[in-house]
């Protein structure tokens, strides 16, 4: 069973309070992949990925599915993320994700 740490018991309870809060859900993933269950950080971010325009959480999303061998999904979340960067004018993330996706298609 994975480690839990008192920053995610933490994290979860301020997201009691905005449980659509895209950056507190990045941090819990974060906590997740800190403690090595890229699995559910990869849902966590994923899910941020699905209903929110938060760049960071793409990028990771791309990382963490790539390694575990989930390209389709990975290169599907970066062609997105790099969308909206540039929508946002955040040419480095947009960058980061390109450099990514040609990397794993």
């Amino acid at each position: 069973m994975p480690t839990r740490t008192a920053r995610m018991d933490q994290i979860e309870a301020m997201l009691n309070d905005d449980p659509h809060d895209p950056e507190l859900r990045y941090f819990l993933a974060m906590e997740y992949m800190s403690v090595g269950d890229e699995p559910a950080a990869a849902a966590k971010f994923s899910e941020i990925a699905g209903d929110s325009a938060y760049v960071p959480a793409f990028l990771l999303a791309g990382q963490v599915l790539n390694r575990l061998g989930n390209t389709d999904a990975a290169c599907t979340i970066l062609k997105r993320g790099i969308e909206i960067a540039g929508s946002q004018g955040n040419t480095h993330a947009q960058g980061e994700m390109q450099g990514l996706l040609a990397s794993i298609e």
